[in-house]
């Protein structure tokens, strides 16, 4: 069932991109794994993923080191996609004297992205790849850098531009892009709003800071299609692949 699936979206990833004439190596599949066992995830890997999200750092990372054992000689990419609690910042930077994750999405704060700046610095770490995860929607429910309305309000906008601008400025993170999560909806083209907003806000602060930030993290299994419309980079899918938890 897993290589079907992965198969099926496939195939809606190629389609999305030719809708809006982007190449297909534009977007990269992060398998959203939370709570699946290690023979799912080999499964996953057998079928071609190769990039693979977690949510939990605490989970995360003993099944990092369980996976690499059965799979040691495929190149995987592991991205934290979920909330991190800052007393496992530590974690995230180094488990077991390495470090596990190619990507963290999650950097919800300035605080947490100077928390993670400090502990790459204090043990001697190459940068940590970092996505800044930003409200655009306004829910109170979704954490994130305040951005909503920034397109309307320019002392929003300076706002998250100013911290966006603090952030690139902290030794020990690398910070590559943005990332979103649109309102649950049973109408996929009701995220439609959510991603160009991102889209346009990371536009928006290549030019005013004169920086690349190249990934835009946006899309799940109800509405990637539409993130890939908008511009996506990286679309984090786990029940269309894996099944209901």
């Amino acid at each position: 069932m897993i290589p079907e699936n992965i198969a099926h979206i496939q195939t809606h990833i190629a389609q999305a991109c030719d809708k809006v004439s982007r190449s297909r190596d534009s977007v990269t599949l992060v398998a959203a794994c939370k709570t699946q066992p290690v023979t799912s995830i080999v499964a996953a890997i057998a079928a071609g993923v190769r990039h693979f999200g977690e949510n939990r750092v605490e989970e995360a990372n003993p099944k990092l080191v369980e996976v690499t054992a059965q799979a040691p000689d495929d190149d995987l990419t592991w991205h934290l996609i979920g909330h991190i609690q800052s007393r496992k910042a530590k974690e995230v930077v180094s488990y077991q004297g390495q470090r596990r994750f190619g990507l963290v999405h999650g950097v919800d704060s300035p605080d947490l992205a100077a928390k993670l700046s400090r502990l790459v610095m204090e043990q001697e770490a190459p940068p940590l790849p970092i996505l800044v995860q930003i409200n655009v929607s306004g829910e109170v429910s979704k954490s994130g850098f305040e951005a909503a309305g920034w397109e309307d309000h320019a002392t929003i906008a300076q706002h998250i531009t100013t911290q966006v601008k603090a952030v690139m400025g902290l030794p020990g993170v690398s910070l590559r892009g943005l990332m979103t999560m649109a309102p649950i909806s049973s109408e996929m083209e009701d995220a439609r709003p959510v991603f160009q907003s991102l889209r346009l806000l990371r536009d928006h602060l290549q030019d005013s800071l004169g920086i690349a930030l190249p990934e835009l993290s946006m899309g799940m299994t109800d509405d990637y299609p539409i993130a890939i419309e908008e511009g996506a980079t990286l679309v984090r899918v786990g029940r269309a692949i894996f099944g209901e938890r």
